[in-house]
């Protein structure tokens, strides 16, 4: 089988050209349930980095081609955080003269039959770019195989993934359960599964160093688990309400909104919230979350620097990176006078 071609894509999906390009670069105007389809169809078709990144790496001379992984968890409903952060990464590689291809980790792929992306197989890339947490097996087996540099986005592990670049996750949340000291409100409870990812345990920490402080104990039915083994959402508020809920995403901020208003409550009358990211979901855009903006922009573009500097001399040490976002203040909140 010959080279594939946007074209071949597309016709296989009965889409255009342009329509697969956009999906794989990351631009607007494909919704995400046809980007997915797009995304892994290239991939079982073997889709590689097109020539022109070969001429434009001739005419301006280097041109570091770097791939992107992505586990498939991260691209279920509502998880189009992740696309954000792809996005903002692409466009800062171009700004530092990379090109970036994309490959969806398979769930098999990472959590049973270990093997390499198709990118990295086919020598098209320098280096990769792993952006979400992503099975710690599957981590030591790319180290082993893999001979480029490997960095890791929005995770982070002593051991085997410290070549990384995260959001300050334990601090931001910290800030933002002192936010809700402030302003009067002492009973607060935590949602989010605390062991599903690095990202959620540091929040939660941070929301517990605040707690402790402050001499407060949280009731076990207040810690409340958001997800399951799959990394579906879904869960239930408790009979008796604390006064606020840290959340630990936007997207449970606003299914715990969606919840309380259910029951008659009102947000920030009755109960405050409180989420992480400041991403806007679909069907939560207009609630106005009071939130911890991630500094999405600076994270990849620290990530892109790492990268280039591992290329150019891989005898670099590798560290952590945390990257400080800042509180977007809206009006899920209840006030003192309030």
């Amino acid at each position: 089988m010959g080279k594939v071609r946007l074209k071949d894509i597309g016709e296989r999906l009965g889409v255009s050209s342009v329509t697969v390009h956009n999906a794989l670069s990351g631009h607007k105007g494909v919704s995400e349930e046809l980007r997915i389809r797009i995304v892994e169809t290239a991939e079982e078709m073997g889709y590689v980095a097109p020539s022109s990144a070969k001429k434009k790496e001739t005419e301006n001379g280097e041109f570091r081609r770097i791939g992107v992984l992505i586990a498939e968890n991260y691209l279920a409903q509502y998880s189009t955080y992740y696309w954000k952060l792809y996005q903002e990464l692409s466009l800062t590689a171009t700004e530092k003269r990379c090109y970036t291809t994309i490959e969806v980790l398979k769930k098999e792929t990472e959590k049973r039959v270990h093997r390499l992306p198709q990118i990295a197989e086919n020598n098209s890339i320098e280096g990769l770019i792993v952006i979400g947490e992503i099975d710690r097996g599957y981590v030591r087996f790319l180290q082993q195989k893999l001979d480029m540099p490997v960095i890791f986005l929005d995770f982070y592990d002593n051991k085997i993934a410290k070549d990384s670049v995260i959001a300050d996750n334990f601090y931001g949340m910290y800030q933002m359960t002192e936010l809700l000291f402030e302003r009067g409100l002492e009973r607060i409870g935590f949602i989010g599964s605390i062991y599903a990812t690095s990202s959620i345990m540091d929040r939660y920490c941070g929301f517990m160093k605040s707690m402790l402080e402050h001499k407060k104990k949280v009731p076990e039915e207040w810690l409340i688990e958001d997800r399951d083994d799959a990394g579906q959402v879904g869960f239930d508020l408790p009979n008796c309400l604390p006064d606020a809920f840290v959340c630990n995403c936007d997207l449970v901020a606003g299914m715990t909104v969606s919840k309380l208003q259910k029951r008659g409550l009102r947000v920030p009358e009755d109960v405050s919230v409180i989420g992480f990211d400041n991403y806007l979901y679909p069907g939560y855009a207009d609630m106005g979350i009071t939130t911890y903006e991630v500094n999405t922009k600076a994270m990849t573009k620290v990530a892109i620097d790492k990268m280039l500097k591992q290329l150019r001399n891989p005898a670099k040490g590798k560290s952590l990176e945390v990257i400080s976002g800042h509180i977007v203040w809206k009006n899920s909140v209840k006030g003192k006078n309030n």
